[in-house]
């Protein structure tokens, strides 16, 4: 298939949707990223493709795959007297083994929302009678730059600046999915943020081992159909990855940040809400680096004790759809989440709470 540029073309959109709609058998997709969740939603998209298409959220939220032990943790070193733990706003409300982070600086623990990890390392610079530890988690997308700061840390000799390393990989997250029992995804929506540091190379996996295909997409609505389009077709042929966002990803990906992202960190064994513990699926931080790695740190964690009521695990996975959740809507909102997926700007949850359920806006189809 060619893919084309044009992507906000109204006439375009609307050609794709007559052309999906022509598909004669209904085919099941995920969408990996939370920011094309969330883009799907606020497009309308869902209800536009039924029933052709049965889309489905898979693990592509950093905030939401970050496990309650993990979360514990970093609730643990927040409240070490004389440390400051530097974080993005949308970590605060996630609830973990102990509370949450809103929790923690109620009770006196120095919590600091910030913009980015050099933010957190410009800290450091100025409270340097204080440990600044850095919240580190996201994909391969942001891991770089926060690889990049603890580069600039030892470049100036900032000693007092650390990292706890909650970074994820996704083609492992990807590869524990297809290997589920019952696991009945056809194709796979990949994101297009993350494809832009590791390339498209990194799933062929996918196509190769499980015979799964899979198109790189960008977020406008044309982007996304043009990937559903592609994978819709990909029945006729040899499964393949292709690559819908050309404009900003590239076979190879971008090799200086992976030389960047790979002198500072190296896989680790992580744990990942709704995946549990897989091998090599995490960043963690190399040993001449230890002397930044928060996460090397003694600190008592609570067991996490699940209640069964809040299901982000399972939603992640896709085995279920947010209303599906007893909870979802009732009890769980964005102003009372129970959970990390609608805790997240990027969360399913949050996704099908703010437009889904009022039907989406639809108006990029209008001219």
């Amino acid at each position: 298939m060619r893919f084309i540029d044009e992507y906000r073309s109204p006439d375009i959109l609307r050609g794709l949707l007559d052309r999906i709609g022509d598909i004669p058998r209904p085919m099941t997709l995920m969408e990996v990223c939370g920011t094309h969740t969330m883009a799907i939603s606020r497009s309308g998209l869902r209800p536009l493709l039924a029933p052709a298409v049965d889309l489905l959220s898979g693990p592509g939220c950093p905030v939401c795959v970050t496990s309650e032990r993990d979360m514990g943790k970093a609730v643990a070193i927040a409240g070490i007297p004389g440390v400051v733990l530097a974080t993005f706003g949308d970590m605060m409300r996630v609830p973990g083994a102990g509370g949450t982070l809103l929790e923690a600086a109620s009770r006196g623990a120095a919590v600091k929302v910030v913009y980015s990890p050099l933010d957190a390392l410009a800290l450091a610079e100025r409270e340097k009678d204080r440990k600044v530890v850095f919240l580190g988690v996201g994909f391969e997308t942001t891991a770089p730059s926060v690889a990049a700061s603890l580069l600039r840390a030892r470049e100036r000799g900032v000693e007092n600046f650390y990292v706890l390393s909650l970074h994820k990989l996704v083609p492992p997250a990807l590869r524990a999915l297809v290997e589920m029992e019952g696991f009945g995804v056809e194709g796979f929506i990949l994101p297009g943020h993350v494809s832009s540091i590791i390339g498209a190379g990194a799933y062929s996996f996918l196509a190769d081992e499980y015979g799964i295909p899979g198109v790189v997409a960008g977020f406008e609505p044309a982007d996304i159909l043009q990937a559903i389009y592609a994978l819709l077709g990909s029945r006729e042929g040899k499964p393949s990855v292709d690559v819908a966002y050309s404009r900003a990803v590239k076979a190879g990906g971008n090799p200086r940040a992976i030389d960047i992202l790979y002198r500072v960190f190296e896989p680790a064994d992580a744990e990942w809400r709704g995946l549990s513990f897989m091998p090599a699926s995490g960043l963690g931080i190399r040993e001449e680096f230890r002397e930044h790695d928060a996460g090397a740190w003694e600190v008592e964690v609570p067991e996490p004790e699940e209640d069964g009521k809040c299901r982000c695990g399972d939603i992640l996975c896709g085995l279920i759809k947010p209303p599906q959740c007893p909870m979802f809507a009732a009890v769980c909102t964005p102003d009372n989440p129970l959970g990390p997926c609608m805790v997240s700007s990027e969360g399913t949850c949050a996704s099908y709470y703010l437009y889904d359920a009022r039907g989406g806006r639809g108006s990029w189809l209008r001219g």
